[in-house]
């Protein structure tokens, strides 16, 4: 069974840090998928099992982002 979340993210402006946020998150073990959205500042990820909040908040802060809470 695979858990879906949508995390607000703010300071994601263009194509380069949608990418930079995937990244991060794809590698967070479980992940099957990232989809970040730089015009609304959402990232939504589907994964094994729900992820750990402070993971994700430290992946979107590796990337340079910040994370604002789940959308």
């Amino acid at each position: 069974m695979s858990a879906t979340a949508t995390y607000r993210v703010t300071g994601m402006t263009c194509g380069h840090c949608e990418g930079a946020v995937t990244e991060e998150l794809s590698a967070l073990d479980g992940v099957s998928s990232v989809k970040a959205v730089a015009a609304t500042g959402l990232v939504t990820v589907t994964s094994e099992a729900p992820l750990d909040h402070e993971a994700v908040r430290a992946a979107v802060d590796e990337a340079g982002y910040e994370l604002a809470g789940q959308a």
